[in-house]
């Protein structure tokens, strides 16, 4: 999919952002979803925002809320996302998965199988080097490094 192609598809994706306000919305194995974002939440995505731009390097900044296209059938909106600083500086609202250097996802109830199961295979099928659950139902992060093709190979679990 080209970038214009990607682009189309997240406005129309994000119509449906509009309709239903307090709703995430990605493409996952082909089908639409669309998850509510509570207070918590979004004060997760905050508090770890300030935390990992305090320690990013020159070159790099964070985004969220932006899609990321996996393929034809999956468009992930990660919480936070860690991609080249000249690239966000583009301003779009989808960049290409490539770019992605770390990934972070807040889980939600409904969110429980996608953020430990599919994301995981996808973000490390492209190489990203980092990903983190942070899970407010468990009390607990998993850090997941060292990507292969088929998952992450390493795992931490932080209380």
């Amino acid at each position: 999919m080209t970038v214009s192609g990607i682009d189309r598809l997240h406005s129309q994706l994000s119509k449906l952002e509009d309709l239903f306000p307090g709703h995430l919305t990605e493409m996952v194995e082909g089908s639409i979803v669309m998850d509510p974002v509570g207070a918590f939440h979004g004060r997760t995505i905050q508090r770890l925002w300030s935390i990992v731009e305090g320690q990013l390097p020159p070159g790099w900044a964070v985004v969220s809320d932006v899609a990321f296209p996996f393929g034809d059938a999956n468009e992930f909106c990660p919480d936070l996302a860690v991609i080249p600083a000249e690239a966000e500086a583009e301003n779009r609202a989808a960049y290409p998965a490539d770019l992605i250097e770390l990934v972070a996802e807040v889980v939600s109830p409904e969110s429980v199988r996608r953020d430990y199961e599919l994301k995981p295979r996808w973000y490390a099928s492209r190489g990203i080097a980092s990903y983190l659950v942070l899970d407010p139902l468990q009390g607990h992060i998993v850090a997941m490094w060292n990507p292969g093709p088929d998952g992450y190979r390493g795992r931490d679990l932080i209380p």
